[in-house]
């Protein structure tokens, strides 16, 4: 039968489970300071020894909150460095020692802070103190030479329900305890209050993963964060049981019963451990009296096991966007900077493993095959998942011997202490590489938990997952499934998955949003090299060379065309490679200059059609008139400013005819912005004729394209 405690230590605990391990994960030995006679309880690490409550002291004084005639309690202490008796304990404190129920206590990490449970009223008349409203609440006191002195009360302390079974977390921020107070979720709840810098807060509930309508109480943290209690409530062996559970972003994961032996069919409660629940002590009734024992971990028990992920290497490319590009001249063709190229604009492409790649989406000229422009550009991080990892296949035979090892675990800023593997059936092993045969067909499970130790705070805590196996009774059908099982892992987006980061480097659609146009660069130097520096001697006529400097890049940028699409910069980049400029390229310039900026917005607003502004006399149209009256708010704004008319024709006429059409049509516009007033030495405009067509002349909409006319501040 099931030891009764007294209402102060009412201990609660959780759920049933099914253990068919070969081996025992613990190994219980009663500790040598219990006795047979007295009870013992909540035991707490300090300085040489444990402190605990014990009745051992009381003598034949019953309190009422007492059954069965036991006494009260008191704060008792052992130096366990020295011969352990149970009769080498003593009392801890005599400042402490009142004449009802002392304990259970805790203190702060550096021992000179208590927190301990006792009855509100202490003094006065038995008769008085010994009534039902004389609840238990939670005190402090602070250590002065070898007195514990400042005993205060926790202003949460209520006469009309309990306070009791302290624990303070190991950073000293959060108190953990046990309350029967209205307002929870049945019986004694678990409550923890936060450190305010000179109080402490409300109670808060920890909530229904760990409160049931039973009673939950002796709550443990250790240095991992890791939350051990005890409850009738939850599911388990019988009476109280011990529980584990973990705070996961805002939420308790899922509660976890202790394995036998150290939970029974007794009431177990109040225990202290390590941060990795290799030893320590707990409380139980499973002898003549509540004692406390000893454990020691065999193998340790995984407590939560994520389901592993698989790391992904293949992915799916798409980049989509405004820029036009003729398919019949021009092509895309993904670079993944590990050797491999694919064409199109979307690919599907296989990494080699993590790394870090340069990944490029370049437009391919289809005739030259000479890469033409850049449209994107980034570095891709790609990733594991931070996780333990088993390495095995997905399907095995019925008794053939398996691999497993977790050599391919990723836990950056862990270093990895031992592994330990749990099976189906509930065997285990130990080791980074293990072998196991599956003696049945069907779905099986396999565990891999990690002790970890984090290199910078020390800390040391455990991280397991798990993996699901099919077991076959036919090397066929293992061979099918595995094969099933690669075709079916679905490629996704690169820009999906949440372990590829990505740097973008450059990105033309990016650019255009924020006002670009397109330039054919044939130089990009540091040194200033000038327009009329020899390198450009060769340069045709038709084309005029101009210099921008460019600040974010600290360099010197030598451009022949610009242009608000790109496929019109083609022909003057063909030109110039056909010169024998090797490192020509096409480029996007965002525009910054304020005057340039609003000319900009004039021909994207206006278009730059020569259809637009000339009628069939060559007469400026009203949409001409429009234009060029923005045109002169703007210079009058800017008169810093000077400005370019650049006219083209089609080839409609003979090469001379369409020369003088187009100066004319220049000169046209130039004399009427000189005549609103603009000066015109800030002026020029250029008539090219049909030398320099950005589309082909044989259809009508490529004539349309040439017959252009271009309008530039220029920048020099």
């Amino acid at each position: 039968m099931k030891q009764r405690l007294p209402i102060i230590l009412i201990i609660f605990l959780c759920c049933q489970l099914s253990l068919t391990a070969q081996q025992e994960t613990y190994t219980v030995t009663k500790a040598p300071f219990s006795s047979d006679k007295y009870d013992e309880y909540s035991p707490v690490f300090y300085k040489n020894g444990i402190v605990f409550s014990s009745n051992r002291g009381s003598g034949s004084f019953v309190d009422y909150s007492s059954s069965g005639g036991i006494g009260t309690f008191e704060i008792c202490y052992i130096d366990t460095t020295k011969k352990i008796t149970w009769r080498k304990s003593g009392l801890f404190s005599k400042s402490l020692k009142t004449p009802l129920n002392d304990g259970p206590v805790t203190f702060n990490k550096s021992g000179d802070t208590i927190y301990f449970s006792r009855n509100l009223q202490v003094e006065g008349k038995f008769s008085d103190l010994s009534t039902g409203r004389n609840k238990l609440g939670i005190f402090s006191a602070v250590l002065d030479g070898k007195n514990w002195t400042k005993i205060r009360e926790l202003r949460f302390n209520n006469e009309w329900y309990n306070v009791t079974t302290p624990w303070l977390s190991p950073d000293g921020k959060k108190l953990y305890f046990a309350s029967d107070k209205s307002g929870g979720y049945g019986g004694s709840d678990l409550y923890f209050s936060e450190w305010k810098g000179d109080y402490w807060g409300d109670p808060v509930n920890l909530g229904p993963v760990i409160n049931t309508s039973g009673n939950e109480a002796y709550p443990f943290i250790n240095s991992a964060g890791d939350l051990y209690f005890a409850s009738d409530g939850h599911p388990g062996m019988g009476g109280k049981d011990i529980f584990f559970s973990r705070f996961a972003d805002t939420t308790w994961l899922p509660i976890v019963h202790l394995n036998p032996p150290v939970n029974s069919e007794y009431d177990d409660f109040g225990i202290i451990t390590d941060s990795l629940l290799n030893s320590g002590y707990f409380s139980s009734g499973r002898g003549k009296s509540n004692d406390i024992y000893h454990f020691r971990t065999n193998m340790p028990q995984i407590f939560y096991s994520d389901l592993q992920r698989e790391n992904q290497y293949c992915f799916k490319f798409n980049e989509e966007g405004n820029i036009r590009i003729d398919n019949n001249l021009l092509r895309y063709e993904w670079n993944f900077g590990d050797g491999s190229k694919a064409a199109g604009q979307i690919a599907e492409h296989c990494f080699p493993g993590p790394g870090t790649y340069m990944v490029k989406l370049n437009l391919i000229d289809r005739n030259t095959g000479r890469e033409l422009f850049t449209k994107l550009s980034y570095n891709l991080d790609l990733k594991d998942v931070e996780q333990p990892y088993i390495n095995s296949p997905y399907a095995a035979i019925v008794g053939e011997e398996l691999s497993f090892d977790g050599l391919r675990s990723n836990l950056p800023g862990y270093e990895i202490l031992s592994y330990m593997w749990q099976f189906s059936k509930g065997e285990r092993a130990t080791g980074a590489s293990v072998k196991h045969k599956f003696e049945e067909q069907g779905p099986q499970e396999v565990k891999l938990g990690l002790i970890i130790r984090q290199t910078g705070t020390g800390i040391i805590s455990q991280r397991s997952v798990s993996k699901k196996i099919s077991v076959f009774n036919t090397r066929q059908e293992a061979t099918s499934y595995a094969a099933k099982v690669k075709e079916s892992t679905p490629k996704v987006d690169i820009r999906d998955y949440d372990h590829a980061f990505i740097n973008t480097l450059y990105s033309a659609e990016n650019e255009l949003t924020q006002d670009a146009v397109f330039l054919v660069e044939l130089a990009n130097t540091k040194t200033r090299l000038g327009i009329n520096s020899a390198t450009f001697k060769n340069i045709p006529l038709k084309y005029k060379v101009r210099e921008i400097f460019l600040p974010d890049e600290n360099s010197y940028s030598y451009v022949v065309d610009r242009e608000m699409d790109l496929m019109a910069t083609l022909p003057a980049y063909n030109d110039m490679i056909s010169l024998g400029f090797k490192n020509t390229r096409i480029r996007t310039y965002p525009i910054k200059d304020p005057a340039e900026k609003e000319i900009y917005d004039l021909k994207q607003l206006f278009g730059v059609s020569a259809d637009t502004y000339f009628d069939n006399n060559n007469r400026l149209t009203s949409n001409g008139y429009l234009l060029l009256d923005q045109i002169v708010r703007v210079l009058t704004k800017y008169p810093g400013a000077k400005f370019e008319i650049e006219v083209h024709t089609d080839n409609s006429w003979t090469p001379e005819n369409n020369l003088n059409l187009s100066k004319w049509r220049a000169q046209l516009m130039v004399n009427y912005l000189i005549n609103k007033g603009i000066d015109g030495k800030r002026l020029s405009g250029i008539g090219l004729g049909s030398v320099r067509p950005i589309a082909s002349n044989y259809t009508e909409a490529g004539k349309k394209l040439n017959r252009r006319i271009d309008f530039t501040i220029v920048m020099q």
